[in-house]
């Protein structure tokens, strides 16, 4: 599915919203004398996307249960400016969660420790298991089965991770323990 927005926005739009929330990313004027360029947009909207998150982070601490009302309220305004389209919702939520694995995933480690391979692997849950449901739609059996085959690898790379987080506190026998029994 592809999505075209009917206004895109500029670099330079992109970077005044971030110099108007105080968050515009130090320019290097030797790189770029001229400002931003149409080849930053999509690291600008990275910026933006965290200032954004950072605020309703700030704004919606679920410390108590009543506040999830204030999550709750975020969504209303993100459903105003997305409208009725269920594709694209659900494409906007596929590309969220494909940002948050990576961001759980820590690219640089060589070894991701359990937890967070649980928690990456969670992540890939949802996105195929999402995936699974817009192929079901669309009448693709195929893509379902694949989508489906995703899912289901993911969901065991998520018990072996809380397997190994047990092992790592003791809860739980190792490979190596399993040995020494035998």
């Amino acid at each position: 599915m592809s999505f075209r927005s009917e206004h895109p926005v500029s670099a330079e739009q992109i970077s005044a919203a971030l110099a108007a929330l105080a968050a515009e990313p130090a320019a290097d004027p030797e790189k770029r004398p001229e400002g931003p360029q149409e080849g930053d947009r999509l690291h600008l909207l990275g910026s933006l996307l965290a200032k954004t998150e950072l605020e309703i982070t700030a704004a919606t601490r679920l410390t108590e249960e009543e506040e999830i009302e204030d999550v709750l309220e975020t969504l209303l305004g993100w459903g105003e400016q997305l409208g009725a389209d269920h594709d694209l919702a659900v494409n906007v939520l596929t590309n969220r969660l494909h940002r948050t694995a990576l961001q759980v995933s820590e690219p640089e480690a060589e070894e991701l420790p359990p937890g967070r391979e649980a928690a990456y692997a969670a992540v890939m849950t949802a996105v195929y298991t999402l995936s699974a449901q817009l192929h079901a739609e669309r009448e693709d059996a195929e893509g379902t089965r694949h989508a489906l085959s995703g899912a289901e690898e993911a969901l065991i790379d998520i018990l072996q991770g809380m397997h190994d987080l047990r092992v790592a506190i003791g809860d739980a026998p190792g490979p190596e323990d399993e040995a020494d029994n035998s």
